[in-house]
């Protein structure tokens, strides 16, 4: 089986490589899988006019990756930009969005569940995702660390300081029993069995959960369903020869 995370926007060598272990790391024994970083994009998401701007080089990669015979691939931001856009242009290789899928694992450990993000500017946008997955009514809260994403790494103690104390008070408050870690940077620290011992309930990692949900679909033989996510009319009927085509500039 081969995965690949693929990076929605600008990131280090170093970085990427650091993930692509620790992804080497969590994966199954037969699992191949890489990280494929954009060429241009924000260098970080944290509003949803950032995702925006990143989904159109992220199409791009995505649409070529399938050509190199990867059976799934993980859109690697916790807000799943272009999901659907994504699962449209690939016929034969499975696209997860780690958002929608730790949502669903959370629906599915507890009864209600909430999210820790990084930025007040992503609690809305939070919402809108759960009401798309389908779990709206088990979301208890969406509560932030006001920690820049770029500035997660800088010092992991105090970084895991606050989502410890963001996911005691949505215990606490707002009833939730799960925790979902809102950000794939946060899912990188590798701090959830830490936040688990210090808040008492489950911590869904995005990283470490959609590379699961990608292995789980793909040994299942599954592929998401190309009734939802038709092929673009122009794509199937090879009116045009790629996603450049798509793109009309005025002379």
């Amino acid at each position: 089986m081969k995965v690949v995370y693929v990076v929605p926007g600008l990131m280090d060598k170093e970085e990427a490589v650091r993930r692509e272990n620790m992804l080497k790391e969590w994966a199954f024994p037969g699992t191949e899988v890489d990280i494929a970083t954009v060429e241009e994009g924000p260098a970080s998401i944290e509003s949803m006019y950032e995702e925006y701007l990143s989904i159109p080089a992220t199409a791009s990669l995505i649409f070529d990756l399938e050509k190199k015979g990867y059976d799934a691939a993980i859109l690697g931001c916790a807000g799943d930009p272009g999901l659907d856009a994504m699962r449209e242009l690939t016929d034969n290789m499975v696209v997860v969005g780690p958002g929608q899928t730790s949502m669903l694992y959370a629906a599915m450990l507890g009864h209600r569940f909430s999210i820790i993000t990084i930025e007040d500017s992503m609690i809305a946008s939070s919402y809108e995702l759960a009401y798309k997955a389908g779990v709206l009514d088990k979301l208890a809260s969406v509560v932030s660390v006001n920690i820049p994403v770029l500035d997660l790494r800088v010092d992991r103690e105090r970084s895991l300081e606050k989502i410890i104390k963001a996911g005691e008070r949505a215990v606490k408050e707002d009833r939730a029993d799960v925790l979902v870690l809102g950000c794939m940077s946060m899912g990188f620290l590798d701090v959830a069995k830490e936040i688990e011992k210090a808040v008492k309930v489950p911590v869904v990692n995005p990283s470490l959960v959609g590379l699961k949900a990608a292995e789980a679909i793909v040994g299942s033989g599954l592929m998401h369903s190309k009734t939802a996510f038709s092929t673009p009319p122009k794509i199937k009927s090879k009116r045009v020869r790629g996603l450049e085509d798509l793109y009309i500039r005025r002379k």
